[in-house]
């Protein structure tokens, strides 16, 4: 099962995440065929690490000085690497058909992580209303449930507001709403917190089915059956117990895969040429990111959780659709005038950032990985310099296991965790850097799951939290479906102890994190004699 997020999706078992806008399949073409990526990492040899400081952002609320564990100068990372930095693509598993970055709601968990979920209700898996007006006569509203079963409960909001300190970094894990709504699973994902260097959760508020998690008052959601599988039963409950373990609490809210609110408000979607609404290959079904409806709904859920007490709002799904060209044919954007996709993530962006300023919160970004090199907005309308103004962090979903043969100049991405993202990152920062303004962080999503080889485990997960602070960024969050995460990838609370080094994957080989350039070196040595070998 095949993945989103940070992008992920609803972290049913092995579900992923996000991409928005008007997409044509000649900018498709061009997007993954013609353009050279002018600011990828593969600048070869003598790279040096930007210094944090100098891409940090300068609003208040994140005004501090980033860390970074190493400055790396002129290491072996990216000698030879290719030109090309598109990651890999399978069009019928969440990933992106040009980039093969997934939203996060696709990632992949594990087979065991379905719980006692309910299954989603049959009509968000039917599109014969599609072609039926009427449709919504023919189908009742669906049954109120709970992830505990019994009655709907209705939203309590605080009566002292809830103060949360952001973490000097953020150090975060996913948690799917259902973990999060099942007492069990949240207090054994705390109880992981505070044993570890964890401080910070991403909790779902809305996912890519389109049910909020909690009995929401927004009354677009209601109108459309969107609060009628409430899987966090007590949301403010669940926050105070977080303020309790000292925990930072962030709302993901995913946006333009809604099929909810497309059953309820058809005109609200992405159009067919042919007539009715717009369908993807995997039969997905798109918000219209050009309607203001759209904007206004998501940004009303984003307030609602402000004023339940989240500091934080992560939007997943900015973007458009990703899809073959041959279908993207069909699909029409009403209200697009001309407007690019690039320029159409930013105004909603921006508009959000204005419409939450009185919140308080501070505003993230989930954005596919391949951003942090592409000279392009990748066919979604997620292009760097265009959203990292907008948001207070930025955070690209890097996950070794979707890049492409090639990228970075490694046959094997998968296998190279610790060397794909930090050259994805430093990327990033060099981006970011040379814009000259304040902009915002980079936290990126980090891959705490299997997909194809080798199996990731404890020195697959620490490399790429070791790459992440050598490309100069001291945050991050991992990424697992069904929010199962590997212990022993995590430093205890107070660090590991002095003769205690952990490992980790790099260079083909697994290595204590101090001999990781060495073993870099060891690697790029052998490749050129077998280079010279074959020659």
């Amino acid at each position: 099962v095949l993945f989103a997020g940070c992008g992920v999706e609803s972290a049913r078992p092995g579900q992923a995440s996000d991409l928005p806008g008007d997409v044509t399949s000649s900018a498709l073409a061009s997007d993954a065929e013609t353009n050279s990526d002018p600011v990828s990492a593969n600048s070869g040899a003598g790279l040096t690490t930007p210094a944090p400081s100098d891409v940090l952002s300068t609003r208040p609320s994140l005004e501090r000085r980033a860390t970074a564990s190493v400055q790396v100068v002129g290491d072996p990372l990216t000698r030879g690497a290719d030109a090309d930095t598109n990651t890999r693509t399978d069009d019928d598993s969440g990933t992106d058909a040009r980039t093969g970055t997934a939203d996060n709601d696709a990632q992949t968990g594990t087979d065991d992580e379905a719980d006692d979920e309910p299954k989603v209700d049959p009509r968000v898996k039917t599109l014969a209303w599609l072609a039926d007006e009427s449709v919504s006569e023919n189908f009742p509203a669906p049954t109120a449930r709970t992830s505990g079963g019994g009655e709907v409960p209705r939203i309590v909001f605080p009566e002292e507001p809830l103060e949360f300190v952001r973490p000097e970094a953020v150090k975060g894990i996913y948690l799917n709403a259902w973990a999060a709504g099942s007492a069990a699973r949240s207090q054994a994902l705390i109880d992981l917190a505070t044993r570890t260097e964890v401080n910070a959760f991403v909790i779902d508020l809305k996912d890519a089915s389109g049910y909020v998690s909690y009995a929401t008052q927004v009354m677009t959601a209601r109108e459309a059956g969107a609060d009628q599988e409430i899987r966090i039963r007590d949301l403010t409950a669940l926050l105070e117990r977080l303020q309790e373990a000292g925990i930072y609490p962030i709302a993901r809210i995913v946006m333009v895969k809604d099929p909810l609110l497309i059953h309820a408000q058809r005109e609200w979607a992405v159009q067919d040429t042919a007539g009715g609404v717009w369908v993807d290959g995997n039969g997905s079904l798109w918000a219209n990111l050009h309607d203001q409806r759209v904007w206004d709904y998501h940004v009303d859920l984003a307030k609602e959780a402000a004023a339940v007490g989240f500091p934080e709002i992560q939007w997943d799904y900015i973007r458009f659709a990703d899809a073959p060209p041959e279908h993207l044919l069909r699909a029409t954007y009403p209200g697009a005038d001309g407007r690019r996709r690039r320029d159409v993530v930013e105004g909603f962006l921006e508009y959000a950032r204005a419409e939450l300023e009185d919140s308080g919160v501070d505003v993230t970004l989930d954005v596919f990985g391949a951003t942090t090199s592409s000279s392009t907005d990748i066919g979604i309308g997620q292009y760097w310099e265009n959203f990292i103004g907008s948001v207070d962090v930025a955070q690209p979903m890097v996950y070794p296991s979707h890049y492409w043969e090639g990228s970075f100049g490694f046959k094997d991405p998968n296998g190279h965790p610790y060397e794909i993202v930090r050259a994805a990152l430093v990327s990033a920062m060099q981006r970011s850097e040379a814009m000259g303004e304040a902009v915002g962080l980079t936290r990126p999503w980090l891959q705490d799951f299997t997909l194809g080889e080798p199996l990731y485990d404890a020195p697959e997960v620490r490399a790429q939290i070791q790459a992440t602070y050598d490309a100069g960024i001291d945050e991050w969050l991992l990424w697992n479906a069904g929010s199962r995460y590997t212990e022993a990838a995590l430093a205890p609370v107070g660090g590991y102890p002095e003769d205690v080094e952990p490992l980790m994957r790099v260079g083909g080989r697994i290595v204590p994190v101090s001999e990781r350039y060495e073993a870099m070196a060891a690697e790029a040595e052998e490749r050129a004699l077998a280079r010279a070998v074959a020659d």
